[in-house]
């Protein structure tokens, strides 16, 4: 229910790149289109200050001295060049120091002090509950003790009519582009995402049959950016296929083993039936042998365990080395097998890992070491720890193991010595291997000279 309900929130990949490839989209989209009022504003202002420049250029040129009084003549097409569409209000002043020749007397006035003569001066002021734009321009004449400063304004309508036409135009322009990168977008997303549904619809494919195929991904040429999906895909199926085969195998040796006994138990429990004495002591030993098999199988389920592992802890081995000789000091001295401790000094012997699993393996060697020796042999335990390592070795003093088939010794279920050697399942070595596999451990067979040696070598604590 909870996978569920998180594929429903899941955000599809098409999606998902859609709003990766519309983001950088659409931010310099608003970046132009700052930048573009920004221009738009600039270009109209200047454009219209050249215009209201020319009017004030026009009127100030009229002004003139004449039997030491100031006259000026008022062109038309001073003021003609300031209409527009929007009928914007024009006003003027023309004003000799603080007397006033002719205009708006309210028009807000200029400090005279920053006016220059040679060019204008432009500046907004609100005049009548409305913006304006001002140009004002000062003008020295002879014999006029005082500066004659000429202004005309005008409202903005006409201005505002202009930016706004520019910027519809700007903006329809950026809707307009970014619709058809929308439109050619979604087809080119399913251009790119054909090949990951080709390797989805190759998956698929094998939910169609009726045994499970493990075997490699026919997908073809892929984009670099699927092929180690890909690979990965191939390498878990490699993985499944090992681990199935292996389960199968299991399985089947494991029934063959069990098969054994409990017919063995059939048998004697028929023969005890008609009174048969020895039929109890070979239900006995037919008990022990089933009850060693299952002990061995869960023990190789413990240390074939997937999924996430516990955190290692310090082991001391001296320790375990001793709790495995408790265990099997019985079973020695039936056997007739001497065991023996070999570790210099009295301090711990530590490594790092799972003491369950460490108790195991070094408890099926032993068990080995007795079960596979001569009367009146010895079974070691040595301990020996170096600068970065520590060895652990069980040696007896049995046949061994010839060197031609010592890895076959560590299959699951090998009996080099068939149904003729002592009683076992053939589960030891492969439990002490797959317990070293999950340690992170080396692990080596030999000869003891005679009989077998068998060395774990683990990364010292």
């Amino acid at each position: 229910m909870t996978g569920a309900l998180e594929s429903k929130r899941a955000v599809s990949l098409r999606h998902r790149l859609l709003a990766a490839m519309m983001g950088p989209l659409v931010i310099p989209a608003l970046a132009l289109g700052l930048i573009g009022w920004v221009l738009i504003s600039d270009v109209v202002r200047r454009t219209n200050d050249r215009v209201l420049g020319g009017a004030l250029g026009a009127i100030a040129e009229t002004v003139q001295v004449e039997r030491g009084e100031v006259t000026l003549d008022l062109p038309p097409a001073a003021f003609g060049m300031l209409e527009n569409s929007e009928r914007d209000n024009v006003y003027y002043r023309i004003a000799v120091g603080d007397r006033m020749l002719t205009g708006y007397p309210d028009l807000p006035a200029p400090d005279v002090a920053v006016l220059s003569a040679e060019r204008p001066r432009f500046r907004f002021a609100d005049y009548r509950g409305q913006r304006i734009r001002i140009a004002e321009i000062r003008r020295d004449l002879p014999r006029i003790q005082a500066p004659v400063v000429v202004q005309v304004a005008e409202t903005l309508e006409n201005r505002r009519s202009l930016e706004r036409g520019l910027m519809t135009a700007l903006l329809i322009g950026e809707f307009v582009l970014i619709g058809i990168v929308l439109l050619l977008i979604r087809p080119a997303l399913g251009w790119s995402l054909r090949p990951l549904a080709e390797l989805r619809t190759v998956i698929e494919a094998r939910d169609t049959r009726a045994a499970p195929d493990l075997s490699p991904l026919q997908t073809g040429p892929l984009p670099a950016e699927l092929q180690p999906l890909s690979r990965s895909f191939d390498r878990l199926l490699e993985r499944l296929d090992h681990a199935t085969t292996g389960m199968r195998r299991f399985t089947a040796d494991a029934s063959h083993q069990m098969r054994t006994p409990l017919s063995v138990l059939k048998v004697q429990l028929a023969l005890a039936r008609r009174g048969s004495h020895e039929a109890l002591h070979e239900i006995e030993e037919a008990t022990d042998r089933l009850e060693r098999l299952l002990t061995q199988l869960l023990a190789l389920a413990r240390a074939d365990e997937a999924g996430k592992q516990p955190p290692f802890v310090r082991i001391d081995l001296r320790e375990v080395s001793r709790a495995v000789i408790s265990r099997r000091i019985h079973q020695a001295i039936e056997a007739d097998v001497e065991l023996r401790l070999d570790c210099d000094g009295e301090g711990p012997v530590l490594i790092e890992g799972h003491r369950t699993l460490v108790f195991e393996m070094l408890s099926n060697l032993v068990d080995n070491a007795i079960r596979y020796n001569r009367r009146g042999g010895m079974a070691t335990i040595a301990l020996q720890a170096q600068d970065d390592r520590v060895r652990l070795t069980v040696a007896d003093t049995g046949p061994g193991i010839p060197a031609a088939s010592r890895d076959q010794a560590l299959d699951r279920f090998a009996r080099l010595q068939g149904e003729q050697g002592p009683a076992g399942s053939g589960l030891g070595l492969a439990i002490v291997k797959a317990v070293v596999e999950r340690l992170g451990a080396g692990l080596e067979l030999g000869d003891a000279e005679p009989g077998l040696r068998v060395t774990v070598t683990f990364p010292a604590a």
